[in-house]
């Protein structure tokens, strides 16, 4: 189905505010795997533990892609959207400061652009949100999603023009990491504002083509996130700057994704995430920049 273009271009988009707290902070953490080991590992207590020693609780930076998020509008009849159809294919994240471990941000919503791939293909549109701090206007965070409307081609659009993903270097990767999943995350992970049944459901899963709910893809990116800063940023959230990839299949709770990692130059690597169970690509042409 052709989509008006003008008129999505356009869609409005009320600004949203959102307030949440060290708990809200805390739960995004666990809803990524943090904290899973009996004793916590060091270098995940400053995510999840308000009092821990020689230091202060600390957002992950990958939060910000649950913040100001606002109602899914693509589902109004009115847009034309075949919604049913609809993946999200891309993030990408840009770090203007760290992330307040609690507070009120505004997030403003408008549309970059779309790009007609042609009526057997549909198109892509590119959602973007710049969020800031309610009290200082400060910019905190500016966040674009790439969606397929895989039901929404052919009206006519440009089809050029958009932006290409990151290539991965032809070469071993210069370091990994594997982090655990636990069965129970997708359910932990969607407390932190996506409570899309396909996630708690298997009757919805089973539905959807899948034998058990999958995890939640930006929750597949938060766990890429930690080991990106784990990798890269000596665990320091204040030097991730910005982490951009293409999602590629689902990962299933419990388990284990790896993340690749290969330096560019300073500051700005490339990443890849597979499950290690399944030898399955679930993230691809990861871009990341980080203060050295």
């Amino acid at each position: 189905m052709a989509l008006d273009y003008d008129k999505i271009k356009h869609w409005p988009q009320p600004s949203l505010t959102q307030t949440y707290s060290e708990r809200d902070t805390i739960l995004y953490a666990l809803g990524l795997g943090a904290a899973c080991s009996n004793p916590p590992a060091a270098d995940d207590l400053h995510y999840v533990y308000e009092g821990v020693r020689g230091g202060e609780l600390r957002a992950l930076p990958m939060m910000a892609v649950n913040l100001g998020v606002g109602p899914f509008w693509m589902m109004d009849p009115e847009t034309g959207i075949d919604w049913k159809k609809i993946l999200h294919g891309e993030q990408y994240l840009t770090l203007h400061r760290p992330l307040p471990v609690s507070g009120s941000v505004i997030a403003h919503h408008s549309i970059d652009e779309i790009y007609d791939k042609g009526a057997d293909k549909g198109s892509v549109l590119y959602a973007r949100r710049e969020i800031v701090d309610a009290e200082t206007a400060e910019p905190l965070a500016t966040l674009i999603a790439a969606v397929f409307l895989r039901g929404n081609g052919g009206f006519g659009g440009k089809s050029e023009a958009a932006p290409k993903p990151h290539v991965i270097p032809a070469r071993d990767a210069d370091a990994m990491l594997d982090l655990p999943t636990r069965p129970e995350l997708a359910a932990i992970y969607r407390l932190s504002g996506d409570y899309n049944p396909l996630h708690i459901d298997p009757a919805v899963a089973t539905a959807a083509g899948f034998p058990r709910p999958i995890f939640h893809g930006l929750g597949t990116y938060g766990v890429a996130g930690r080991a990106l800063l784990k990798l890269l940023c000596g665990n320091d959230p204040s030097r991730l700057r910005k982490m951009n990839c293409r999602f590629a299949n689902p990962v299933f709770p419990g388990e284990t994704i790896r993340t690749e990692v290969w330096n560019e130059r300073p500051g700005v690597a490339a990443f890849r995430c597979k499950v290690v169970e399944r030898g399955l690509m679930v993230l691809n042409n990861g871009y990341v920049e980080y203060e050295v």
